[in-house]
């Protein structure tokens, strides 16, 4: 039997590289000492109040059909909260609900992209982007954020990848495998280039709560980009909510008219009890949600301060989110090998992070969602596997 070739355009390459991690997560259940720094879930429960206000809207009954693309109101606490951050004017017009970050990618590529267009990528990119991209039959077209720069953007390398084909740009700030943050300078460079191009811009900003000292710039707040915006967010990372499978898409009224037609053939609504609940988390002061901010802020710099005295090993110290990149190539290893041999001497699992770009060979993307004990002592097995290293001075 034939499948249709859209099956082959959503089978990114980067689907190998979860290998690791599954054979982790397997090993760990099976009862083996495993350390699991290879996933962003965090290791945090979602706070309680959250979690109640859905409890007791199951109890109300509320277990029905819901508004396609999200109740009026958890529409407007998104719309507010938006605005907040970025400064950009939307109201609950621009807001379409959907069933976390990625469902809001996937609905951005079939709305936004056509066959033939081409996408600019900001690499190394998340695992996800490839495939979502290609959904719509688009193109990827890779600019390189590179190492010497911490993975920042170049805006001059981000103007000699645009051609008359290229429809949109899609990236994720703060990012995700690097934790680099887009500058306000450099987003007003990206600004002026999508404008001159007449470019979409989606914007997955995912992260934007878990900065650390840095001020979270979201492009489409800047002037001329309302328009041309997708913003894309949830409350998996900030509020420990990605089983909940709640998220947005900011954007133009009428994108959320399409999104609302996509809604009708795929999720036909989200629950109205996680609504109830994500309305709540955004409406009201959930203390935890800064107490884990800070937990991670302080993971990243126990991390980085141990590993950093490794010979061989060197640290990218993220400004935001829950991974960091990990420069392995002075051990004279490639990161496929690194991370495999060091599962299989220590039980630790990190991600070879070239699966997010060939801008990140020779690194691993390590992430921060365990306790402070159990990162400690991952980061002393990461020390003792690679002082043992042929060549890495111990």
């Amino acid at each position: 039997m034939r499948y249709s070739p859209f099956c082959e355009r959503i089978s990114g390459e980067g689907v190998a590289a979860w290998d690791i991690h599954h054979k982790a997560i397997q090993d760990k259940r099976a009862g083996r000492d495993v350390i699991v720094l290879s996933i962003g879930d965090p290791d945090f429960d979602t706070p309680p109040a959250i979690t109640e206000t859905a409890i007791a809207s199951l109890r109300r009954g509320d277990t029905h059909y819901s508004d396609i693309i999200g109740y009026p109101d958890l529409r407007a606490a998104v719309a507010a909260q938006h605005k907040r951050r970025s400064g950009q004017e939307v109201t609950a017009a621009n807001v379409a609900i959907v069933a976390g970050c990625q469902p809001g990618l996937f609905a951005a590529s079939l709305c936004l992209l056509a066959p033939g267009d081409d996408v600019v990528v900001l690499d190394p990119m998340y695992l996800t982007y490839e495939a979502t991209i290609q959904a719509a039959g688009a193109r990827l077209i890779r600019v390189s954020q590179r190492p010497e720069n911490h993975f920042h953007l170049d805006p001059k390398d981000l103007e000699k990848a645009i051609t008359a084909k290229t429809k949109a740009l899609f990236f994720a700030t703060p990012s995700n495998p690097t934790g680099a943050m887009m500058s306000l300078e450099t987003a007003q460079a990206v600004a002026e280039i999508a404008i001159r191009h007449d470019l979409w811009v989606v914007s997955d900003e995912v992260y934007a709560a878990l900065t650390f000292g840095k001020q979270h710039v979201s492009i489409g707040g800047l002037p001329g980009m309302g328009e041309r915006t997708v913003t894309v967010n949830s409350l998996s990372k900030s509020h420990a909510m990605t089983g909940w499978r709640i998220g947005w898409m900011v954007g133009p009224e009428e994108l959320a008219h399409h999104v609302h037609a996509l809604g009708l053939s795929m999720q036909y609504g989200l629950p109205p009890f996680i609504q109830h609940a994500a309305t709540y988390a955004l409406t009201h002061d959930v203390p935890e949600v800064e107490e884990m901010r800070l937990a991670y802020q302080r993971r990243r710099d126990a991390a980085v301060a141990r590993l950093n005295q490794v010979p061989g090993l060197s640290c990218h110290v993220p400004e935001a989110g829950m991974f960091m990149m990990l420069d392995v190539r002075k051990t004279g290893m490639s990161a496929y090998d690194y991370a495999w041999g060091l599962y299989k001497a220590t039980g630790v699992s990190v991600l070879d992070a070239s699966a997010f770009g060939p801008s990140a060979a020779g690194h691993l993307r390590v992430s921060f969602v365990v306790d402070e004990a159990s990162l400690d002592e991952a980061c002393k097995r990461i020390a003792s596997y690679t002082n043992s290293l042929p060549g890495v001075a111990a």
